[in-house]
């Protein structure tokens, strides 16, 4: 049985920044080929993509990941029910709430509670607050999740039975655990969840990102600045402020690994009966790919503005698994007076690509296709069919639909 993944190869040239930094403030590095090189993390990355999405999917398509999900719920109970929330005081905003995080609770397992400094810092004769409770992690749960847990709590609401006896229900309690685990978003579908107390609803996600490094040797820098107080005098002299900041510059080699068949299992059928359940798996491959290509994470973003496009993308379907080309720059490359390390860089990704792929026999013939830009990357002509973004993000997404033959 053959498989649908989609395998995106990245380079980036990144001029002096930090985006991603370790616990002293520097630059996250790591030693890979024997030299130290430039690492932005996975997580950083995989952020940066979840919200390039808010520009390409309807925000019922995606998730919420947050420790104050009764507070969110509660919002949705008030849209529903609006005088539940609302000109009652705090018993009645305390009701709504309370009824919020139960509904959770029975949903995903987790512990909701008022947080114990916020019971704390109460003072004694102040004004009677009501605290929202918040769960002991963060949960991650879909806007129609949210949606439909929402119905379920006004439901229990509108009835005569108290909070605790709605929820011993065991249809109720069974209720609430299916809708947290079903209709996931697309965040999630890609992303994954983990719910520590109620491992039957953990998703595992579709897409895989590794730690981008670059593909040469680097030494992290720092830069000494100072700044001045707008309001000294001349006869004040020295500087308002003193500090450094670590950058380094380097060529990154990105990599992502789509798992299209999991993605589908994860969505589940598609929202709209009159439209081929393969849409939005389509839309949500076109998405990801879109957004891990365009997005950057935004360390120290104002500090250097380092706001690059890639060089070169190099998209591959495959129907065995996943292949990622780093070792193309497991030896690093080098640099002289008259060339950068991105022509290098191509040249060796160019000559590794059909090595590998013919030594296992994993040519993929037909579904490749290539953004490059500029003379530098003229390497990489001979890999595959050469398209803008907006074209290759098409052309992946035709081919998936094609693959799953609109079921």
């Amino acid at each position: 049985m053959t498989r649908t993944i989609i395998d995106v190869h990245v380079l980036q040239t990144v001029p002096p920044s930090n985006v991603n930094r370790d616990d002293t403030g520097a630059p996250k590095t790591a030693v890979y080929g024997g030299v130290r090189r430039s690492r932005v993390s996975s997580q950083a990355w995989k952020r940066s993509t979840r919200q390039a999405f808010g520009e390409l999917l309807d925000p019922s398509e995606l998730g919420v990941r947050t420790r104050k999900i009764a507070e969110l719920l509660a919002e949705r109970i008030g849209r529903i029910e609006p005088e539940l929330a609302a000109g009652a005081g705090a018993s009645a905003e305390g009701s709504v709430l309370d009824f919020a995080a139960e509904t959770i609770r029975v949903a995903t397992g987790s512990k909701v509670e008022v947080p114990k400094r916020k019971k704390a810092n109460a003072k004694e004769g102040a004004e009677e607050t009501v605290h929202a409770p918040e769960s002991l992690y963060l949960l991650f749960l879909s806007s129609r999740q949210l949606d439909a847990l929402a119905e379920l709590a006004v439901e229990g609401l509108r009835g005569e039975r108290e909070l605790k006896e709605f929820f011993a229900d065991k249809e109720v309690k069974a209720r609430a655990r299916a809708l947290a685990d079903s209709r996931h978003s697309v965040d999630i579908a890609l992303f994954g969840r983990m719910v520590a107390d109620a491992a039957d609803i953990n998703v595992d996600a579709a897409a895989q990102v590794a730690h981008a490094l670059s593909v040469h040797a680097v030494e992290n820098e720092s830069d000494y600045f100072t700044a001045v107080d707008d309001r000294n005098k001349e006869s004040e002299s020295g500087a308002g402020m003193i500090g450094t900041v670590d950058f380094n510059s380097a060529t990154l080699y990105r990599y992502a690994a789509l798992d299209v068949d999991r993605l589908r299992d994860n969505l589940g059928a598609g929202l709209d009966e009159e439209k081929p359940g393969s849409e939005p798996v389509r839309r949500a491959v076109e998405a990801f790919v879109h957004a891990f290509v365009n997005s950057i994470p935004t360390g120290k973003i104002n500090t250097f503005a380092n706001h690059t496009l890639p060089d070169a993308v190099v998209v591959k379907l495959r129907t065995a698994r996943p292949i990622s080309f780093v070792g193309a720059f497991e030896r690093p490359v080098t640099a002289d007076t008259t060339s950068g390390h991105l022509e290098g860089a191509c040249q060796a990704l160019a000559a590794y690509v059909p090595d590998v792929e013919r030594a296992y026999g994993a040519e993929a013939a037909g579904s490749t296709w290539v953004v490059r830009v500029g003379s530098a990357t003229r390497a990489l002509t001979g890999l595959g069919e050469e398209l803008s973004l907006d074209g290759l993000v098409k052309s992946v997404g035709d081919a998936v639909e094609s693959r799953l033959g609109g079921a």
